[in-house]
């Protein structure tokens, strides 16, 4: 059995980034008194100068640190300054990008870390593994932990562009492939299935699935997405590794990534919905469930939206199996010609 951890505190309100210091102080007494950086970029930094002085000022005037790229030795070079100046709390506010370089940062440093998103755009916020940069383009999923803290204030969410609350929604669609390539894997003896970390990411998605509320901006649904994204964190934190919330959807938007970066700019959450939908037809489910939620959810999942043209999307699939050989999923069983990733292309870009 996988050993995991869960985080101090989950929280989800209304101007709960002005009570950090507050909240943790249950947990971690003296933690006003421990020295903290807050990790952010420029633009951030710009758009809530007021919310990031506010958090300096209760974590006794600490400081900011500007993050400039998402590479992996960038994540080293922040772990190296904090154990350095003996840093003892580290603070990510920000996005994904933001994010997953704080966390492993605070994983290499074993530093205590606070997780302060300012946008939904995927499940990163909650989960054990970090997606960095390596060389050119190229990006790895590093294992690390996940934040002893998740805060996510209301207020910050509802000014974050309503296409990064897509993308949050993209990313719990898709487990609902990720799910039964997981199953599939099981089968032939190259994954174990943890089955609370399936009914978790299962309620994740069934979190979207079978919400009433479709307005993204309102604060009643940015409080589900966020605990739909928690779940799918806690759900891979659980398992050990990101197979509860990723199969052939996610190579597939690894095969954009790796080898059409040039020609194609889509974000991850988007991508991954994409990928569900021919998913679900290779594994020959239901995919009117699928079709049904991309569009009552208004999710850009056309292709040519993007840039993908046929022969694109066509070469991803067909290499999409290639950018990850040690994951198992219908990619290893499915017909994959031309002809058939082709039909699909052209119904996509029929239906929406």
């Amino acid at each position: 059995m996988n050993n995991f951890r869960l985080p101090y505190h989950l929280i989800v309100q209304e101007g709960i980034f002005e009570q950090v210091d507050k909240v943790m102080a249950d947990y971690v007494p003296d933690i006003n008194n421990k020295k903290a950086i807050i990790v952010t970029d420029g633009n951030l930094q710009q758009l809530f100068g007021k919310l990031i002085s506010a958090l300096q000022e209760d974590f006794g005037d600490s400081e900011v640190y500007l993050v400039q790229n998402n590479y992996f030795d960038d994540a080293v070079a922040l772990a190296k300054y904090v154990c350095m100046n003996n840093i003892q709390v580290i603070i990510g506010f920000g996005g994904g990008t933001v994010l997953d370089l704080a966390k492993y940062a605070a994983f290499v440093s074993k530093s205590m870390y606070l997780c302060l998103p300012t946008t939904l755009s995927n499940d990163s916020l909650a989960s054990p593994v970090a997606v960095l940069g390596t060389e050119g383009k190229a990006r790895k999923t590093f294992k690390c932990t996940i934040p002893d803290a998740i805060i996510v204030d209301v207020n910050v969410i509802m000014g974050a562009p309503e296409k990064q609350l897509m993308a949050g929604i993209g990313d719990t669609i898709s487990k609902y492939t990720a799910l039964n390539d997981w199953k599939l894997a099981h089968t032939v003896g190259n994954s174990h299935v943890d089955d609370f970390a399936y009914m978790l990411s299962k309620m994740a998605f069934n979190t979207i699935c079978f919400n009433e509320e479709k307005e993204l901006k309102s604060k009643s649904f940015i409080k589900i997405l966020t605990q739909a994204l928690v779940m799918g964190g806690l759900a891979m934190e659980i398992a050990g590794d990101s197979r509860p919330a990723s199969g052939s959807e996610h190579l597939f938007c690894h095969a954009l990534e790796e080898n059409y970066s040039e020609q194609v700019n889509v974000t991850h959450g988007i991508a991954v919905a994409m990928g569900s939908y021919v998913a679900c037809k290779l594994q020959n489910r239901n995919i009117e469930k699928i079709i049904r939620l991309l569009k009552e959810y208004r999710l850009p999942v056309k292709p040519s939206t993007w840039g993908i043209t046929e022969e694109i999307f066509v070469g991803a699939w067909q290499q999409a199996a290639a950018s990850r050989p040690d994951r198992y999923t219908i990619l290893n069983e499915a017909d994959l010609s031309y002809e058939r990733l082709a039909g699909f292309y052209r119904e996509m870009e029929s239906l929406f």
